[in-house]
């Protein structure tokens, strides 16, 4: 329990880094008060263009990805008991992406969550999460809505997860109900991007 603990604490603590802030910050931008006002990567890019943007993509992808590997390489005991590293994964996984959506350092205002989502689901399921980043390409390429784009892939995600494994019922329940879970807060995030693009608002992806 203590392990487990500190890993939850930890992957918090480290999905809260706000690099898109961060970044803003470096080039005297509060990234908060322009753009779209998120700190997510997208705006980033919006806003100070492709050289900042996809570092903080690559970073907070990473920090899903880094925390849930490590919580695996902790865990200690074995598949399918509750202190496996499949279930320390799923449990890091959700606590790294709430840290990114609520960080204690921006008044628990961060970003949408994509980034780290897809970071932490490509540690816990591989083929599943590129199956959604390819549902992700597809819907962007064809429309040029990120927001549209993050909605769709997360809302299939829990499908392609649940026949991706199918096979292995011990692994493949808690993690359509993880994802399931992560969806629904990542539409919720987009709750703004979906009330837009209804009324034919919503802007088209455009970098600087």
């Amino acid at each position: 329990m203590v392990t487990l603990a500190v890993l939850l604490v930890g992957s918090y603590l480290l999905g809260s880094i706000p690099f898109g802030y961060l970044a803003g910050r470096l080039v005297g931008t509060d990234i908060r008060k322009a753009g779209s006002g998120n700190v997510g990567a997208t705006n980033v890019v919006r806003v100070l263009g492709k050289r900042y943007g996809y570092p903080v993509f690559a970073l907070d992808f990473l920090k899903g990805f880094a925390a849930v590997k490590i919580s695996m390489l902790m865990a200690p005991g074995p598949p399918p008991e509750w202190n496996s590293p499949e279930i320390f994964g799923i449990l890091v996984a959700m606590s790294s992406v709430l840290g990114h959506l609520y960080p204690p350092w921006l008044k628990f205002n961060g970003g949408k969550g994509v980034a780290t989502s897809a970071g932490a689901l490509l540690a816990l399921t591989p083929v599943a999460t590129l199956i959604g980043v390819a549902i992700w390409i597809t819907v962007f390429w064809l429309t040029r809505y990120v927001s549209l784009a993050s909605i769709t892939a997360a809302a299939v995600l829990p499908i392609v997860i649940l026949l991706v494994s199918s096979q292995d019922q011990d692994k493949g329940k808690p993690l359509v109900y993880s994802s399931a879970c992560v969806a629904a807060v990542i539409i919720w995030r987009h709750r703004s991007n979906l009330s837009r693009l209804i009324r034919g608002t919503e802007p088209r992806f455009t970098r600087k």
